[in-house]
């Protein structure tokens, strides 16, 4: 028998002596085919669903930045890296790595990032580097983690950081426009927005006036076009 056991948390290769559902004798076999350890493996897997494998926040985002280009440029090979996708093709891409999983914990030793990384050949690692790039720099000079989480991708950053950014920053060479959500001073959302050059001409005044009160350390220009991107409160500028 070659299988994982559930209850213990661990995988089992015996041979054993039964009657029925009774088992008399067990002897653990030393030699095990990879295949039939693999495929005990993964079947665990899928009654159990991926998250028994080491997902972060690391390896979602890389996955969405995947599949964000593979809907963005189909004539691209870019894998198809849905969770629905990767259960049913387990065998493809993480069949190779399983040959130390023993028990439960060693799941969790996997290096997923390599892992999924080895989907894409070095020249298509180096093209999602460049079109779903990890963050964005900002007017003001600071790089800005990008969410690829949510559709579209969204950049949260300082509104008084895109002083100055006339239009709304986009990725895959133009082809998809971010959501900007423009923070207060205090990292509060102040305006959710594609539509950057927008915003400056109109509901800019209208936040201005609310905030200007509130945050008044901070710079609230009447052309927000012409200031300084900034982390800093006036009294530094």
């Amino acid at each position: 028998m070659v299988e994982w056991d559930n209850k213990a948390g661990r995988f089992i290769a015996e041979a054993q002596q039964k009657i029925g559902a009774l088992v008399l004798q067990r002897k653990a076999l030393q030699a095990v085919p990879v295949e039939a350890k693999s495929a005990a493996l993964i079947g665990f897997i899928r009654k159990q669903g991926l998250d028994v494998l080491p997902w972060q926040a690391e390896q979602e985002q890389w996955c969405a930045r995947v599949n964000l280009l593979h809907s963005v440029e189909p004539e691209q090979p870019w894998p198809d890296v849905s969770r629905a996708n990767l259960l049913a093709t387990l065998e493809d891409w993480l069949a190779p790595y399983l040959d130390a999983v023993n028990v439960l914990a060693d799941f969790k030793k996997l290096d997923l990032t390599s892992i999924l990384s080895s989907l894409l050949p070095w020249e298509m690692q180096q093209r999602l580097e460049q079109l779903a790039p990890k963050r964005l720099e900002v007017p003001s000079g600071h790089d800005i983690a990008i969410d690829y989480s949510q559709s579209p991708p969204v950049l949260a950053v300082k509104l008084q950081e895109m002083f100055g950014c006339q239009q709304t920053p986009t990725i895959a060479n133009g082809r998809v426009a971010l959501l900007v959500h423009l923070l207060s001073p205090a990292g509060r959302p102040l305006q959710i927005t594609q539509d950057l050059a927008g915003f400056w001409r109109t509901s800019y005044h209208e936040v201005k006036k609310d905030m200007k009160g509130r945050y008044p350390k901070h710079p609230w220009p009447d052309d927000p076009l012409q200031a300084i991107a900034t982390r800093k409160v006036k009294r530094l500028l």
